[in-house]
């Protein structure tokens, strides 16, 4: 019992390098490794060293250290994609993801600076041994779904990895997450931080002894301990699966990124994923309806018409949309709909101005039915913010191509007919909790396509993990085609129902699970964890409050 009370002492000494090393434990919560006690764990020692600064500064920094080892290991699937950048050398990756996590480490430095001085002002005044210690841990929930919620718009946002995805379970189980429809990503992460101050309490009462006092809320918070366990590995029998009635094929022809963009591959790569999508047998009659999805980045084929000749001469079917488009149609079947990924141009006055990162559905004569441009774009993939000042430094974007990528409108559903409502958000875009849905409209499915080839073997699972978490707070299933995996359907409890694994050629048919009703998230969006902070910290306060008379 000595060794262990002396141990925290111990390693309060080292403050910063125990938050540097507690940030990247805390990463290891995510996919592919899901290690989420350690999560609770490093946000536990977070609370622990941060409330206890004598300063703002120092909670500051400490906040901000913690969040570059985390960041740093939780986005290092990033430098992967300098490995297929012709233009650019590869060590710069690690560069990138270090200098992408100076700026992402602001985020839970403001949570711990807000928490100390909120404590502070509120609390009774800091001593050497506690610091703000009872009131931080009050607040901290609340400043971290704030700090998750700024970082999710700030700039574009980058909203990858909000502290809540460590909490969902294995692709059968739904984990904490199954709180999401009630009360949204960020306020699950909030929640997730109160629980790691509650294990954070019970450590200190087991340290000090078992008296009466100490005895209930150490139980209390062993027994949220053991349901939190409970919940990430509780299996999904229980709930039973449903049976939509939109037909689907999926596939995942295995595009790997190194011989994505060579134009010498893209007819090989079109009659790939030809095959992977024809109807064998089939006499191609009503009853052969479905819905064909295809992946981001797949097609090489520019599908409208109007562009200057020169656009078209990579082209894998005789430089000729329509052609093109016709030869679609015919892979895919007279009753069926494809929705594919796609790039579009944006041409003015016969010269182009940017291009846009699409989705095209086509029928089977091979008309165009409509089109979705992604809204939430890459900097640095997609477009090179501040062009002027680092182009001719050398730095160029990640995906190939000179011409920027411009935004679209944001979420909208497309009508179907019989193939129902479809709401679209390529690649990225389905990170962006309460920003997937036209809520206005709200559609039966979400597509998800996407290339996550350039991500390595973190970003992959990574990404699933997110889209699963949109599938609950929405109550909508989501159909995720890639190019080189993971794809999955996903129901709308986020359960995995069919998948392919990373580097798999393959093919996914059957009936796309049906849609729940919209979930009090859906109908309220982010305004919701936004007002659950806002009651956290009046109660933080009147607690505070309380305690200090």
């Amino acid at each position: 019992m000595n060794a262990l009370r002396q141990a925290p002492a111990a390693a309060l000494r080292h403050p910063r390098s125990g938050a540097i090393i507690a940030g990247a434990l805390a990463a290891c919560g995510f996919q592919p490794l899901a290690l989420w006690p350690l999560t609770l764990v490093a946000l536990a020692w977070l609370v622990e060293i941060t409330a206890r600064a004598q300063s703002a500064r120092r909670a500051f920094v400490l906040g901000w250290l913690f969040g570059m080892g985390h960041f740093t290991v939780g986005n290092n699937w990033i430098a992967t994609a300098f490995t297929y950048q012709a233009e650019m050398p590869q060590w710069l990756g690690g560069i990138a993801v270090v200098l992408l996590s100076v700026y992402l480490a602001v985020f839970p430095a403001l949570a711990t600076l807000g928490a100390w001085l909120f404590a502070r002002w509120l609390g009774r005044r800091a001593t050497a041994e506690t610091g703000v210690l009872p009131g931080f841990a009050l607040a901290f929930p609340a400043f971290w779904l704030l700090s998750e919620w700024i970082r999710s718009w700030l700039f574009t946002g980058f909203a990858w990895n909000p502290i809540a995805v460590a909490m969902l379970g294995g692709y059968e189980a739904q984990g904490l997450a199954l709180l999401a429809p009630w009360i949204g990503t960020y306020a699950l992460s909030g929640l997730v931080v109160a629980i790691a101050c509650l294990l954070r309490a019970l450590v200190h009462a087991a340290m000090a002894g078992t008296g009466q006092r100490r005895a209930v809320p150490a139980a209390a918070i062993l027994a949220i301990a053991i349901g939190l366990g409970l919940l990430i590995h509780l299996p999904a029998g229980y709930l039973t699966p449903q049976q939509g009635a939109i037909r689907y094929t999926l596939i995942q022809p295995d595009l790997r990124q190194e011989t994505l963009d060579d134009p010498r591959n893209f007819e090989t790569h079109f009659l790939k994923m030809a095959r992977l999508t024809i109807q064998k047998g089939r006499a191609g009659n009503v009853s052969d309806r479905r819905l064909v999805l295809w992946p981001e980045s797949g097609l090489a084929d520019y599908l409208r018409d109007g562009y200057p000749p020169f656009l078209y001469r990579l082209m894998t079917y005789e430089a000729d949309p329509k052609l093109a488009r016709e030869r679609i149609g015919r892979v895919i079947g007279p009753y069926s709909v494809l929705l594919t990924g796609a790039v579009d141009v944006v041409i003015e006055d016969g010269d182009e101005l940017a291009a846009r990162n699409s989705v095209t559905m086509l029928d089977g004569n091979g008309d165009i039915l409509a089109g979705y441009s992604k809204a939430h774009l890459v900097p640095y993939g997609e477009y090179l913010p501040m062009r002027y000042l680092l182009e001719p430094i050398g730095l160029t974007r990640l995906v190939a191509g000179q011409l920027d990528f411009w935004p679209g409108p944001g979420p909208r559903s497309y009508d179907l007919g019989a193939l129902g409502k479809a709401g679209i958000q390529i690649c990225y875009e389905i990170v962006f909790s309460a920003e997937v849905v036209d809520r206005g409209n709200r559609p039966d499915y979400i597509f998800n396509p996407s290339n996550d080839g350039w991500f390595g073997s973190w970003g992959p699972p990574q990404h699933l993990a997110q889209a699963r978490l949109r599938a609950i707070e929405e109550g909508l299933p989501v159909l995720r085609s890639t190019t080189t995996g993971i794809s999955a359907v996903i129901d709308a409890d986020g359960l995995v129902r069919k998948f392919l694994p990373r580097h798999t050629t393959g093919r996914l048919d059957g009936r796309i699970p049906p849609p729940h009703a919209a979930t009090l998230f859906a109908r309220t969006g982010n305004a919701l964890p936004l007002i659950l902070a806002a009651i956290w910290l009046v109660a933080s306060a009147v607690a505070l409050r309380r305690r200090t008379r």
